[in-house]
């Protein structure tokens, strides 16, 4: 994985291997990192294999507000996920992306020749962010998109889900963008992708939450690929993934804290990933002393 900056043909920074943390939970950040220009991410060590999550447990979801509130009280957490692209790609191939049909990969930089290398077509950006510099100011951020993109209210096929799971912020991202590329992505029938959207399609993003956090299969599935990474498991973490998707011309931010999409104006599938590039540049800005950010694409091979 690369750290991310706006001139990073000019600067060499070690390779960091993030995990993240959820929910705005104030803790150290980790330093995990090793002294090396960027480069791709190393093959998978026989050890990294994906495995077969376990089957889905019948769910008896109590779908309410209330319940809800309860969940966020009870701090749930899981292992996060480590921001490394094979980590990513053997996690949604074991549960239901074909593999050759879609793949995360790294983004090494966010200035224009840099974007150029990214393999196209970009069906989401991924992007991981330290939470310490804008925790505390995520009701101003949201005003502030918002207004900045008119005002817009996110279009209804937004699939958009809350987040109620400590450290599940990876997971999540995943969910949001696959959700959100699905006419261009082909799931294997019957597979657990498919039966979760089918499943959550008319939910709305608490209940879809709900469904989430009690659902064993994905908890599974989601545990095997936190340790599957290169560097040691930690719940202790400071940094958080946001999903950039485009939907019906829109760039939104999907961001399982907030209480719904974010728009940051107009975009198209041809030019989302310099669009979420403008946006992230200007987060990364806010705190450009961090080495703590990561940014993955979701491309259709």
């Amino acid at each position: 994985m690369a750290i991310v900056g706006t001139d990073t043909t000019k600067h060499a920074h070690r390779i960091h291997r993030p995990r993240v943390d959820a929910l705005g939970l104030k803790v150290a950040a980790v330093p995990q990192s090793t002294d090396a220009t960027c480069a791709p991410a190393s093959p998978r060590s026989a050890h990294q294999s994906a495995h077969a999550p376990p089957r889905l447990s019948s769910l008896v979801a109590r779908l309410s507000s209330s319940s809800y509130a309860r969940r966020e009280k009870m701090g749930k957490r899981w292992i996060p996920l480590e921001a490394n692209p094979d980590v990513m790609n053997q996690f949604i191939w074991g549960l239901g992306v074909t593999e050759g049909e879609a793949q995360f990969c790294d983004v090494y930089g966010l200035d224009d020749e840099l974007l150029a290398m990214v393999p196209q077509p970009v069906l989401a950006v991924i992007f991981l962010y330290p939470l310490t510099s804008l925790d505390e100011k995520v009701e101003e951020y949201d005003a502030s998109a918002t207004s900045t993109a008119g005002g817009k209210d996110s279009s209804e096929k937004v699939y958009f889900t809350k987040q109620t799971v400590g450290n599940a912020c990876g997971t999540v991202g995943v969910i949001h963008a696959i959700g959100n590329a699905a006419s261009d992505i082909k799931l294997v029938e019957g597979s657990y992708f498919d039966r979760f959207y089918k499943q959550t399609a008319d939910m709305d993003p608490v209940q879809r939450a709900v469904f989430l956090e009690e659902d064993d299969e994905m908890e599974g599935a989601h545990s095997v690929a936190a340790t599957a990474g290169d560097t040691d498991v930690n719940v202790e973490v400071n940094e958080h993934f946001v999903c950039f998707s485009c939907v019906d011309g829109e760039l939104y931010e999907l961001d399982g804290r907030k209480s719904k999409p974010i728009s940051h104006g107009p975009s198209s599938p041809e030019t989302l990933l310099q669009d979420a590039a403008k946006v992230i540049k200007a987060r990364i800005a806010t705190n450009p002393n961090s080495l703590n950010f990561n940014v993955m694409v979701l491309s259709k091979q």
